[in-house]
């Protein structure tokens, strides 16, 4: 073999044998979450280092939603029992965590029943008002109290966004439950090692 057609050779076999780089995370570098201090579903205080090393996926809502919060919800605790079926090692490494922004109906009773219809071991917060906004801030999720009914209830504002959080407490990526359980599978198994 003449040295033209070896370095022809080495050329071709060359970029297919170099490993691929890993993919970047989409939310890779956004300013997305932080610190929080806030009461769990059983009245504890509940902090961002409880989660200890594990992935989150963090959802903003309220128990009293009539349907964009539980139809997400049911998306994102079903993504997460498809991966618990096929991978539960995958599975095991990743905690759902519902966080109120209605705290003043949201309690740590109502968010433990609400929670626990989607997944067992699914986290509920609440806590103050200036804490649920400080938290909110922090995710970069608005939220704001409608206009009261003549009977005294409202409806709250919220952005819809599902963060799937490392386990250091950065975005990695939405979790999609806009596709349904298949789409939040396949963001967990995609980006949980």
């Amino acid at each position: 073999m003449n040295r033209l057609s070896a370095a022809l050779l080495l050329a071709v076999v060359a970029p297919a044998c170099t490993p691929a780089a890993p993919p970047t995370a989409p939310l890779a570098g956004a300013r997305i979450g932080g610190p929080f201090s806030l009461t769990d579903q059983d009245g504890r205080p509940f902090t961002d280092r409880d989660l200890g090393r594990r992935y989150a996926i963090v959802y903003f809502g309220y128990t009293f939603c009539p349907d964009a919060c539980p139809t997400d919800m049911g998306a994102l605790a079903a993504g997460l029992k498809q991966v618990e079926r096929s991978d539960p090692a995958t599975a095991a490494k990743v905690r759902l965590v519902f966080v109120t922004v209605d705290p003043a109906r949201d309690t740590p009773p109502v968010l433990k029943t609400f929670v626990r219809a989607f997944h067992p071991q699914a986290i509920g917060l609440t806590g103050s008002q200036a804490a649920i906004d400080a938290t909110a801030r922090a995710y970069g999720v608005a939220h704001g109290i409608g206009p009261k009914s003549p009977g005294g209830g409202y409806l709250v504002d919220h952005s819809r966004a599902a963060y799937l959080m490392g386990p250091d407490g950065r975005p990695i990526a939405l979790a999609g439950q806009d596709g349904g359980p298949a789409a939040v599978a396949a963001t967990i198994r995609q980006w949980v090692k």
